[in-house]
């Protein structure tokens, strides 16, 4: 992806300037090429602002959008604005990104390592009664709830324990492989396993349970893919790490 950023000096009101942008961004949205876009005010110097737009592609931008249906009505409301302009460049994102301490970790929110925990015991207990998915585990490691709640610690930004203890994503696979998990027992083991967070007392606020319920799905759907037969999903792969998405934690 490239990330475009325009710098303006707007003179005087700047009240129509941010209408103008208001209504362009409509074309924004409607562009294929475009990822996600934003306008920002300078707090030290009003009349400045600065247009972030992320494109797919830089030439997706420059022969894409620009040579789309939905340029001329973009441009006929910023027009007005071309002149104010004092930068315009195409930058490429490099590995340095993250979030602040600000934001904290849903392995924060969730209550970290002992709440995790607590989910994985009672889901467990759930799992070994129940008459679809407990045949998958009918030789479970005694230890295995604990080494889960590892694993969602780490996912959920958390310590790294799951893969300095326990071997990351390839351990983690290879209890997957071979075991043709069904439709059903996949979703069987979501619905207990968000059963047993509602009995555990897990944070039941929408932002966290949407991002929570989204990993389950997720991390479910692929483990059923790598499951069948046949499969020759990667072998090596980083823990995937999950955080809120687009929505962030609440604030309330």
């Amino acid at each position: 992806m490239t990330v475009e950023y325009i710098r303006y000096r707007i003179p005087g009101d700047t009240t129509a300037f941010e209408e103008a942008y208001g209504r362009a961004a409509r074309f924004l949205a409607l562009a294929p090429q475009c990822v996600d876009y934003e306008l920002s005010r300078s707090a030290d110097e009003p009349n400045v602002y600065i247009l972030r737009i992320t494109w797919t592609s830089a030439d997706d931008h420059l022969k894409g959008f620009r040579g789309g249906d939905l340029f001329p009505g973009f441009l006929a409301e910023i027009r007005p604005y071309i002149e104010a302009i004092e930068e315009m460049r195409h930058y490429e994102r490099t590995a340095v990104a993250g979030t602040g301490g600000s934001v904290p970790s849903m392995y924060e929110w969730a209550g970290g390592a002992e709440a995790l925990e607590r989910l994985t015991e009672r889901f467990y207990q759930l799992v070994t009664a129940d008459e679809v998915v407990g045949p998958l585990f009918a030789h479970m490691d005694p230890a295995h709830p604990r080494h889960v709640a590892m694993w969602l610690g780490e996912v959920f930004g958390g310590p790294p324990r799951y893969t300095g203890e326990r071997g990351g994503y390839p351990a983690m696979l290879g209890h997957h492989l071979g075991k043709a998990i069904t439709e059903p027992q996949r979703r069987r083991w979501v619905n207990l396993l968000a059963d047993a967070a509602d009995e555990v007392g897990l944070p039941d606020d929408p932002e966290f349970r949407a991002a929570f319920m989204g990993y389950l799905e997720w991390g479910t759907r692929l483990a059923l893919a790598n499951s069948q037969p046949g499969a020759t999903p990667p072998r090596r792969a980083p823990v995937p790490h999950w955080g809120w998405g687009v929505a962030p934690p609440y604030q309330g």
